[in-house]
């Protein structure tokens, strides 16, 4: 197996993922598992316990982190298995900096032969020009074929210093706003980017701005003064979190532009944390007007999608393999496992008192979705990254101005600003957004044409704008002819997804599914590959 490269993340986001030839097979999260979010975790004994074939790998890479580095003292076992392995395959195992990681999975999976790279966290372990570790939040990269070159570091200390985005992000995400930045609940630093849409930045704007034009120390913020004026109002609230969204745009903006001029790249690859910011990455395309041609964000870019990237560095810029996945599709993002019938079957005679199944086809499932039912959907690989693109999703008919109240209601259980995302086969996105545009891994917020809005209420945020999903044959063929066969029934190629679960990780097993089925309101699920719909017992029609 001197082809294949198993990559391993042990610190919080762990996960592993399996490199085949160039081509990811399987990136798996622990959180999926386990059912609690962005876990601390051995990597090595994630991959040990869900891949047979171990034993027999040659490659094996991991980032520098000094969770990762003190893998030896904290899973000694694990190390030592890792040791024979490496002896018993005459292997290796490599090391590379968090960020470089980081810029290899957004260029490698894209499908551009050229790009600026630009990275943005809350920090991880880099090497600078002078051949010291630093902690780095933000780097700049160019990536040209199958080489990826570093033009900048920006770390927490050195001489190229400059305010943490990502770490400033978690800072008021908790001490401002009062919600999770991490484990076991997962950051929710979303929440906040869905608050911005009702605020007006102008009120805070030059305070959030002031702070993140220079290097400044976190302590010369005053979060208990925000704190306290979030707690006056909800506009308040809302006022403030538009001030850090507009900064923090402010802030990228003039780093894109800088190195956009250095390099006269015309396409731009985005990873990191903080690009998960889909409003932040929408607006690239509207800043960089005529001076950009595409805009790729990373479907995995927080830290558990270093595991490909690792892999993919190895692979391409030191064995100096071509590029693989240049096929103008997109890099898969259904890395999951796939589940049997049989283990699907075991799973629901679990629960053969509580649920009834029936055997139907797409068409009545599209009726079905008609007649305002919330339908979870279950097949094939679960999707990588914290976006569910129709293997693992809840689905709605959008066109209900109540739709998103129910979902939410019965299902869901977030705060009543967050906005759920469109899927739309990519054909008809010219017809509906201001920009025709691919967003396959719901990385951008596009605002909808004024004459479509009034038409799919149930997904349009409180700005006009919203996180689509971009749907092709290639991408998943299931997905795109039960949207193309709604579209046809309704005059409209969208459908609501959300990501099937409730507050907890995306589901990932058969039992999951279930579970969060029986737990929740959801009218039917659906499991795609065989054509079985459940209900619970009772309300299934004879």
């Amino acid at each position: 197996m001197n082809n294949t490269i198993a990559g391993f993340h042990s610190s919080h986001d762990c996960s592993f993922s399996i490199l085949e030839e160039g081509v990811p097979l399987i990136h798996v999260e622990l959180e999926r598992y386990i059912r609690l979010k962005e876990p601390m975790g051995d990597g090595l004994e994630f991959l040990f316990a869900n891949y047979d074939n171990y034993e027999h790998l040659k490659y094996f890479t991991t980032m520098l982190n000094p969770w990762n580095g003190g893998i030896a003292k904290r899973y000694p076992e694990s190390w030592k298995k890792l040791q024979g392995i490496l002896k018993k395959n005459d292997g290796k195992l490599y090391t590379f900096g968090h960020h470089q990681c980081h810029a290899a999975n957004a260029f490698y999976s894209s499908n551009l032969e050229e790009a600026l790279i630009i990275t943005i966290d809350g920090g991880g372990t880099e090497v600078d020009d002078n051949s010291r570790e630093v902690t780095a939040h933000l780097t700049v990269w160019l990536g040209k074929g199958n080489k990826i070159e570093r033009l900048a570091v920006f770390s927490d200390d050195g001489l190229n210093c400059a305010t943490n985005i990502g770490g400033f992000w978690t800072r008021c995400t908790k001490d401002i706003f009062g919600l999770s930045a991490g484990y076991p609940y997962g950051h929710q630093a979303g929440t906040v980017m869905a608050l911005a849409a009702l605020g007006n930045f102008k009120k805070y704007f030059s305070e959030f701005n002031d702070y993140l034009k220079v290097r400044h120390h976190p302590g010369q913020f005053n979060f208990q003064r925000f704190k306290d004026m979030a707690n006056w109002s909800d506009q308040s609230k809302y006022d403030i979190a538009a001030a850090l969204q507009t900064a923090t745009e402010e802030r990228i903006k003039y780093i894109l532009d800088i190195y956009l001029q250095q390099t006269n790249q015309r396409n731009i690859c985005l990873s990191g944390g903080v690009s998960l910011n889909c409003v932040m990455a929408g607006k690239i395309y509207d800043w960089f007007e005529g001076r950009i041609d595409k805009v790729y964000a990373d479907p995995v870019p927080y830290d558990a999608g270093l595991v490909l990237g690792s892999s993919r560095y190895l692979w391409h810029h030191v064995l100096d393999n071509p590029r693989v996945e240049r096929n103008n599709a997109n890099s898969t993002s259904y890395l999951g496992y796939t589940y049997s019938k049989e283990l699907i079957d075991n799973a629901l005679n679990q629960y053969a008192t509580k649920l009834e199944v029936a055997h139907i086809n797409d068409d009545l499932l599209v009726d079905l979705l008609i007649d305002k039912n919330i339908i979870a959907v279950y097949g094939k690989g679960s999707e990588s990254g914290r976006r569910a693109l129709g293997n693992r999703s809840i689905l709605a008919d959008p066109r209900h101005a109540d739709t998103k109240d129910i979902v939410n209601e019965r299902v869901k259980h977030r705060q009543w600003f967050r906005p759920f995302a469109p899927s739309i086969i990519r054909e008809e996105v010219k017809n509906w957004f201001i920009r025709d545009i691919d967003s396959p891994y719901m990385s951008f917020a596009i605002k909808f044409k004024d004459d479509c809005k009034n038409k799919v209420p149930a997904v349009v945020h409180f700005d006009g704008t919203a996180r689509l999903q971009t749907v092709t044959k290639k991408d998943n063929s299931w997905y795109y002819g039960l949207i193309n066969n709604f579209f046809k029934k309704t005059d409209v190629p969208i459908l609501l997804n959300t990501s099937f679960n409730d507050r907890e990780p995306i589901v990932e097993t058969p039992e999951h599914a279930i579970n969060c089925f029986l737990k929740t309101n959801i009218d039917y699920l659906y499991f795609y590959e065989y054509g079985l719909l459940v209900s619970k017992k009772g309300l299934l029609d004879d």
